[in-house]
């Protein structure tokens, strides 16, 4: 079993690799409208996703906070993210390089895989082949792109960022000596890339460091420990592929398609059925126990003005099983991706009007027995997400997606105004993000429990007169009771009044908000541990004008009104 496992990067297929480096940069810029000669990023709320090359030079790094890439290089072209996008300005690449070798895959925006063995002897080396892939895509797109040749996948991908063609039979001398962190240019799946950085750092601390390192492990040692990532990063180190080696289809028939009547001119219409067909190939590989390792996209267009038909084909490559699992929404945001390109593509029609999509079709290529599918330690099958997932999806189709509502972290000062509540599954940014600072933010844990509407309540010192907040942000004297009065509740209902001891306390913290401004807001936290072993969370204000230049909450010549807000665990 050994030899086989040594030989498996001498009889891995041959691959070429066609790369345009920064794509998303390059596609937001085209985008916009903006030319390559400045320096750019893309960037989402977290920081920098992608430079170029003249914003490097400047110091601009991947990861940096906007504030950060803006000081080292004041010029910079800021353009936020956007993965649709990038696939729509990435279609006229692969359409380039389909004109040159026939089958192609895309990995990911911007990373194109394409058989070399045949193309090669047709153009009669594979330099040859580098060369004429290179020149169509930049004859017809005008963009440089970066073409590899070599024994599997990860050679080929490394290969294309140097530029180089490695011979047969040292592949893998070319990898043994590289550091782990260049598996994140081999990663194709969406989402992946930190999850393959947190898996080199680890093997970092633990002594890993170059491909030869992690290929002198045992397999099943690797995929024990360190799971299906683990055994995905162990087999592109040997030099395997990741398709199984009997090139047959076990499911031939795993296919589905859907007339448009009418036909589709917008992306949206049109994403609407390529959901519905996703799900219907997803539920088919689910119930063979099956995956697959490539996903072929057809449609068929007709011209808008003399009604010739246009048969469109792309297939996309399916690593998911390898890095997390298939699922029904990875195999939707492809297709909807894909359309996104069509749809928008001056090939498609004449002028400013793009032809309209009459059939849609999936089929899933290189079908395989899909691996054992390990439900949660604790709880639930793992599976229940993907079902949830898809219901709701169901129900926002039925009742319109402002009507499916989720919740989400957004930034703010107190536990209320941090919830931002938007249509499930809108990607918009939040409007106040959570990685700015918050002076006078509530301090972490935060509250378990928040009331629908504060309760107002009274908080007394040992000898039971009212605690308030004094001129120095501080309170004028330690809380030992908290009481809530009689009131009557919205449904009017009496309710009685309860006390209780206040065992522990934390804070004030001063609030002062937006003082400028006739909107202003100003207060303090609290936070009191009560007789009954709940914590609670208190918002004070003050009841008189303190004054300018007074602390946030405090009361000059009248007291601090208290309101309990919400409950800690």
């Amino acid at each position: 079993m050994s030899g086989v496992t040594t030989d498996a990067a001498d009889a891995a297929a041959r691959t070429a690799v066609v790369w345009v480096p920064d794509w998303p940069v390059l596609a937001a810029l085209t985008a916009a409208g903006l030319t390559p000669d400045r320096p750019a990023a893309v960037h989402d709320h977290h920081g920098i996703l992608a430079a170029s090359a003249l914003a490097r030079a400047q110091g601009v790094r991947r990861g940096m906070r906007r504030r950060q890439a803006q000081q080292a290089c004041p010029e910079l072209v800021l353009l936020a993210a956007d993965d649709v996008r990038d696939v729509r300005e990435f279609e006229p690449v692969a359409a380039a390089a389909e004109t040159v070798v026939a089958g192609l895959e895309v990995a990911r925006p911007g990373l194109l895989l394409l058989p070399a063995d045949g193309p090669a002897r047709y153009h009669g080396s594979e330099v040859g082949l580098a060369e004429a892939l290179a020149g169509a895509v930049a004859q017809r797109t005008g963009h440089e792109c970066h073409v590899g040749v070599a024994d599997g996948i990860l050679a080929a991908v490394l290969a294309a960022r140097e530029q180089r063609v490695v011979p047969r039979g040292e592949a893998r001398a070319f990898t043994d000596p590289r550091p782990l962190g260049d598996l994140r240019h081999a990663a194709t799946v969406p989402g992946s890339a930190a999850d393959v950085a947190d898996l080199v750092d680890l093997w970092g601390r633990l002594g890993l460091r170059t491909f030869a390192d992690l290929r002198a492990l045992p397999a099943p040692d690797v995929e024990t420990r360190f799971g299906v990532l683990g055994t995905w990063a162990h087999r592109l180190a040997r030099g395997e592929d990741l398709r199984p080696a009997a090139r047959r289809r076990i499911e031939p028939d795993l296919a589905v398609g859907r007339e448009l009547d009418p036909p589709a001119e917008r992306v949206d219409t049109a994403a609407f059925v390529a959901r519905s067909l996703a799900e219907e190939l997803y539920e088919l590989l689910v119930r063979r126990g099956v995956t697959c390792g490539r996903l072929r996209i057809e449609a068929r267009a007709v011209d808008p003005v003399d009604g010739t038909p246009t048969e469109l084909v792309r297939a996309w490559r399916c690593d998911d099983e390898a890095i997390g699992g298939l699922s029904a929404a990875r195999l939707t945001d492809r297709v909807r991706w894909q359309l996104e390109g069509w749809l928008t593509s001056a090939a498609l029609g004449r002028g400013d009007r793009p032809a309209p999509i009459v059939f849609l079709g999936l089929t899933a290529e290189e079908v395989v027995r899909a691996g054992a599918h390990q439900g949660g330690l604790w709880g639930a099958s793992s599976g229940q997400d993907a079902r949830a997932r898809r219901a709701l999806e169901r129900v926002q189709g039925l009742l319109g997606g402002e009507q499916v509502l989720g919740v989400r972290l957004q930034g703010g000062r107190d536990a209320r105004e941090r919830v931002q509540v938007a249509p499930w599954g809108d990607a918009a940014p939040p409007a106040r993000p959570a990685d700015r600072p918050w002076p006078g933010a509530l301090p972490a844990p935060s509250p378990a429990s928040v009331l629908a509407e504060p309760v107002a309540v009274v908080l007394l010192d040992p000898r039971r007169e009212p605690v308030g907040v004094d001129a120095r942000g501080g309170l004028d004297a330690p809380p030992a009771f908290l009481v809530r009065p009689a009131a009557t509740s919205a449904r009017g209902r009496p309710v009685e009044r309860r006390e209780h001891a206040v065992h522990q306390w934390a804070g004030p913290w001063v609030l002062d908000e937006r003082w400028w401004s006739p909107t202003a807001r100003r207060g303090a936290w609290l936070q009191v541990v009560l007789d009954d072993g709940r914590a609670a969370l208190l918002a004070g204000t003050p009841t008189a004008d303190a004054g300018a230049g007074a602390p946030a909450g405090a009361s000059d010549g009248g007291t601090t009104s208290w309101r309990l807000e919400a409950l800690y665990d």
